[in-house]
């Protein structure tokens, strides 16, 4: 875990279903913070990173999914959520549209 820098302010999750949401008090504390926006990535892209952004859409989340950013040992399932599940959920792009976003909004 140490390799991702976290920050003191960060929300860390121990997730023990396929979605960040169930079963954890993630979406009280994004809420107590006032997050409206989620960026999405990940290992297992049609079990877990799917299930998180139905749960945080569900939720009233807005959901971005950065799909260079995941991938899953099951190529079909994974181009299968991207084709198909993600665009129906929210906003796709790549690591550097999100970082570049960010930027912008940041400027």
């Amino acid at each position: 875990m140490n390799e991702l820098h976290p920050q003191p302010n960060d929300i860390l999750i121990t997730k023990r279903t396929w979605g960040a949401f169930a079963n954890t008090d993630l979406e009280a504390q994004l809420k107590a913070k006032s997050v409206t926006q989620v960026v999405l990535a990940g290992v297992a892209t049609g079990t877990g990173v799917e299930a998180t952004a139905r749960q945080a859409y569900e939720a009233g989340f807005n959901v971005t999914l950065a799909v260079d950013a995941m991938t899953d040992v099951r190529p079909e399932a994974h181009e299968y959520s991207l084709r198909h599940v993600f665009p129906r959920l929210g906003e796709t792009g790549s690591t550097q549209d999100v970082l570049d976003l960010l930027a912008k909004r940041s400027a």
